[in-house]
């Protein structure tokens, strides 16, 4: 396999996470997307036709791009997505809320304040963008200050999806000393066994 990808990325983290945790054996083709390296017209027609990483191509040729979409097809029939059928619900619904209330905002404000700049547009929206990732860190909180993690009693993808741009957010300006769940969950998931930090290669 070769996952297609931008090192500082927290979605491409999550499936370097995912095969990890797997001991899957996979390769690494590494794009600067602040620099355009996704908007060629090779990257365009054979990789991703939106022009977004990551990406992870399979030997037959098939290649599966968004991030969450990757987990759960890795994820199926393993312990890392629940079998129980509300469990895998909840997985779900968390997956969904990583995508429309925390990666817009957490992830957005850090790839501002840290990975591509502030755009032209940004300082209007910021306000805009830390009300929403105040209120979807509080959601975060709720559930994991009395719960080790976010659906039953283990690890699942749902924490690796959150976990990915969770940790770094305080390079998105973020004070996360006021969310002492989130801290522990934090401190929790980086002792899982095969753990390995956002600049992993392998």
């Amino acid at each position: 396999m070769i996952l297609h990808d931008f090192l500082p990325s927290g979605n491409g983290y999550k499936i370097r996470l995912m095969l990890r945790f797997l001991g899957q054996e996979f390769s690494l083709t590494e794009y600067d997307i602040t620099k355009g390296e996704t908007r060629t017209d090779d990257f365009l027609n054979r990789i991703n036709p939106v022009g977004r990483i990551p990406a992870l191509e399979f030997e037959d040729g098939h290649v599966l791009v968004e991030s969450n979409s990757v987990l759960l097809f890795l994820a199926e029939g393993t312990p890392w997505l629940p079998s129980d059928k509300w469990q895998r619900a909840a997985v779900t619904q968390w997956l969904f809320f990583e995508q429309y209330e925390h990666e817009p905002t957490v992830a957005v404000l850090r790839s501002w304040l840290s990975v591509k700049g502030m755009p032209d547009y940004g300082k209007a929206l910021l306000p805009i963008k830390q009300a929403g990732a105040k209120n979807a860190l509080g959601v975060m909180e709720n559930r994991l200050k009395d719960h080790d993690w976010l659906v039953g009693d283990c690890c699942s993808i749902a924490d690796i999806a959150l976990y990915a741009y969770t940790h770094v957010a305080d390079e998105a300006g973020i004070d996360m000393s006021v969310y002492p769940g989130i801290t522990r969950w934090v401190a929790r998931f980086a002792t899982l066994p095969d753990y390995v930090p956002i600049t992993w290669k392998p």
